[in-house]
């Protein structure tokens, strides 16, 4: 879980967005997005899907880290 949120991380952060702004988008809370990027907490498809469409990337880029699709 630690790699998918390092991903998440440094996706929301190259778009400039806070973890905030992020859970705002998600409909998340801010803690749990602070968690899921720590590698703290399982993260749920469905809130995959939120925080995928809240950062506007591609599933294969949060997934695997893929630099530059995110």
């Amino acid at each position: 879980m630690k790699k998918l949120g390092a991903n998440i991380r440094a996706a929301r952060s190259n778009r400039g967005m806070t973890q905030e702004g992020l859970a705002e988008l998600a409909e998340l809370n801010a803690r749990t997005v602070q968690k899921i990027e720590a590698g703290e907490t399982n993260i749920l498809t469905s809130t995959l899907v939120r925080i995928r469409k809240g950062i506007g990337c591609d599933y294969d880029a949060l997934l695997k880290g893929l630099d530059g699709l995110c």
